[in-house]
């Protein structure tokens, strides 16, 4: 795997040159309708849930020291990386402790190995497990939206590592902006493979719709309030 992932970052490295050549043009999935939907609402949201955003700072500085945000590397629209957003869940030391987890148990390293994600997570701090269930910790993408790094239905923000996984799929991903939510949120989330979260975002990228997205945002909702699928 560490040769196949060296190969495709190489890849991604010469399309990025060509892509940042003058001259060269290209529009994310959605075009300029879907940026101005994603700027009219981001900016709507900041302002309804402003009273969580102040909830969740205080919650992580009564429960943990250390930054309310946390901002992780992420791959953006055609490849660029950006610094993805969101209110930190986990302890600073939370690499060693999910290193030292996966060593000593086997199960949780299998369950780490299909799904990228651990149901008893060694790295939350004592609010983390509540702002991951209520999708708190995601809002500050919203900023991230305003900024253009992000839409608010998109593929899942991944590191630029799992791209491999997406083998021929990955140029639909690279067209288009990761999304605050998406077909992933909406279909099952972390009791989904990682397989099946791919497939589900090459569907996305490939059958695009401004009614589709509308239809993705409506169906979010039930699925924050019921927590169904979260950890």
């Amino acid at each position: 795997m560490v040769d196949h992932l060296g190969f495709f970052n190489e890849r991604l490295a010469a399309r990025r040159a060509v892509w940042s050549l003058p001259g060269f043009s290209i529009s994310p999935t959605g075009g300029i309708q879907k940026r101005i939907f994603d700027i009219l609402l981001a900016s709507l949201f900041l302002v309804i849930l402003s009273p969580l955003f102040l909830f969740a700072a205080l919650a992580i500085k009564l429960c943990d020291r250390g930054p309310v945000f946390f901002t992780h590397t992420r791959i953006g629209f055609l490849g660029c990386p950006f610094g993805c957003l969101k209110f930190r869940t986990m302890a600073i030391d939370a690499d060693e402790r999910l290193a030292a987890y996966l060593a000593a148990d086997e199960e949780f390293a299998a369950e780490w190995a299909t799904k990228r994600k651990l149901k008893a997570d060694p790295r939350l701090i004592r609010i983390g497990a509540a702002l991951r269930r209520s999708s708190i910790d995601e809002l500050p993408q919203l900023i991230n939206i305003l900024r253009g790094e992000m839409s608010l239905v998109g593929p899942r923000p991944i590191v630029a590592d799992e791209l491999a996984y997406y083998g021929a799929s990955a140029e639909l991903y690279l067209g288009a902006r990761p999304g605050l939510t998406g077909a992933w949120q909406v279909g099952g989330r972390s009791d989904t493979s990682y397989e099946m979260r791919v497939q589900m975002d090459k569907n996305y990228c490939l059958d695009w719709s401004m009614l589709g997205d509308v239809a993705i945002i409506i169906k979010t909702i039930p699925v924050v309030f019921l927590a169904r699928g979260s950890y």
